[in-house]
């Protein structure tokens, strides 16, 4: 049987499919200049794409003020969830260290879009990932651009350490209470009264929260609008640069790839520098200040040091606006509360703290035990929940909740003579600095 071949010919012409085409663009700091090359890489590429009859523009993901060794970038990391979503067939950027400087993160993120059938055109270089060398030139150039990085980076930590090395304030961006210019710290008035009444409360015998509480009320606003916690004013009291000294280089970059800063406890000199500034307290001031923050840790401090993290971190949660409790030792005393407290005070969050010696007694008591075993706790404790004042609800690893609830010691049993004494002798103290004011 003879056989017989026709050829079909389409119905209808095939419209060719338009590539769907993004671009990167990134610069590593906030300043003007890189703010307008920054701009001008958007309005070229923009128009690069769009010009293009057979590509679809889909936009320009640009990130400023951004390390190309850090990958948590708005705008990148955007760019990698529509490539996964399946929004771009393609993306440009100017070079390979635009996209990243590190390595190992630019070949992770190529080949992950390699998998995805994407490609990634490096203009400057020239190279198409989907090409077959171009991981391997990827791979070289980009080895090329982390060392790059690198010698930057220490160029960068020379200059300011030589800075640090003859008394001058680097890097210093923000301080409560000036006004910081280039090459000019000046006082801001209105905040430098602000740190004298810190200062005053506190000498006054006000601790921190309370004075948060009391910035709070006022309607004052914290460092960058930011809202006061003990934190931030136990910062303030400790910053010895409002005596109008500096201590320098209290943190260094450790490592350039993830640029975190880290304290710096002896591997690298310090200095302390007089008269970089104009001061807004007296010397006096300042070191009665830390001489009452010096007492408070001592008598707050537990008497044995710790090494780790304690069996109830990050296991008791309060239901009421849904924050950790954080350990806390007071005049010997240790207890736990809710850290929303501790930062805000009761305004924030009026949960009740539970004494550390309670809390091993009802989990020794769930548990089975006639006294607390940290490893039989870890084992079979994944969460304890406090719904309201004097009761606690324990979550074991397999899902089973034990409630418990306890009463309060009354105020006359815990009033000992010791406990006297000690309110005694707080009384005076107080009392005598008052007086030496």
């Amino acid at each position: 049987m003879e056989r017989i071949i026709r050829k079909l010919q389409p119905s209808a012409p095939q419209i060719p499919k338009r590539k769907r085409v993004a671009a990167y663009a990134r610069v590593s700091s906030g300043k003007e200049a890189m703010l307008h090359s920054l701009s001008a890489q958007v309005s070229y590429y923009s128009d690069y794409i769009q010009k293009r009859r057979d590509w679809e523009y889909v936009g320009v993901y640009a990130d400023e003020a951004f390390t190309g060794t850090k990958v948590s970038r708005s705008e990148f990391q955007r760019l990698l969830e529509d490539c996964r979503a399946g929004r771009i067939d393609m993306v440009i950027t100017k070079s390979i260290s635009r996209l990243a400087r590190n390595t190992v993160t630019m070949l992770e993120m190529v080949r992950e879009l390699k998998l995805l059938n994407i490609d990634v055109f490096f203009e400057k270089e020239n190279i198409h990932s989907l090409s077959g060398d171009g991981e391997l030139m990827l791979t070289i150039l980009a080895s090329f651009a982390q060392e790059e990085s690198r010698s930057v980076s220490e160029n960068c930590k020379w200059r300011i350490r030589k800075q640090f090395q003859d008394g001058e304030l680097a890097n210093l961006r923000f301080m409560y209470g000036y006004r910081i210019r280039k090459d000019k710290v000046e006082i801001d008035p209105k905040q430098a009264e602000i740190v004298r009444m810190i200062f005053d409360d506190y000498i006054g015998g006000m601790g921190c929260s309370l004075i948060a509480k009391k910035l709070r009320d006022m309607g004052i606003k914290a460092l960058r609008g930011g809202t006061w916690d003990s934190e931030r004013v136990a910062a303030i009291i400790k910053n010895e640069k409002y005596t109008g000294n500096a201590l320098l280089q209290k943190k260094y970059v450790a490592d350039h790839l993830t640029k975190k800063l880290v304290r710096n406890h002896g591997e690298l000199p310090q200095y302390y520098a007089e008269n970089t500034h104009e001061p807004i307290i007296d010397e006096i001031t300042f070191r009665r200040a830390q001489a009452i923050m010096a007492d408070s840790r001592q008598k707050n401090s537990p008497d044995k040091a710790t090494t780790g993290r304690y069996p109830f971190s990050g296991k008791i949660l309060c239901v009421q606006c849904g924050k950790n409790y954080k350990r806390k030792t007071t005049n010997g005393k240790i207890s736990w509360n809710c850290s929303t407290y501790l930062r805000y005070g009761k305004a924030a969050c009026h949960a009740k703290q539970i004494p550390e010696d309670t809390l091993m007694a009802l989990s020794a008591e769930v548990l089975g035990r006639s006294e607390f075993d940290e490893a039989v706790f870890r084992g079979q404790i994944s969460a304890i929940r406090v719904p309201e004042f004097n009761k606690v609800v324990f979550i074991f690893l397999d899902g089973r909740k034990i409630e418990k609830t306890w009463q309060d010691k009354s105020r006359r049993d815990s009033w000992t003579e010791e406990a006297k004494q000690k309110a005694r002798q707080r009384q005076l103290d107080y009392l005598e600095r008052r007086g030496g004011q």
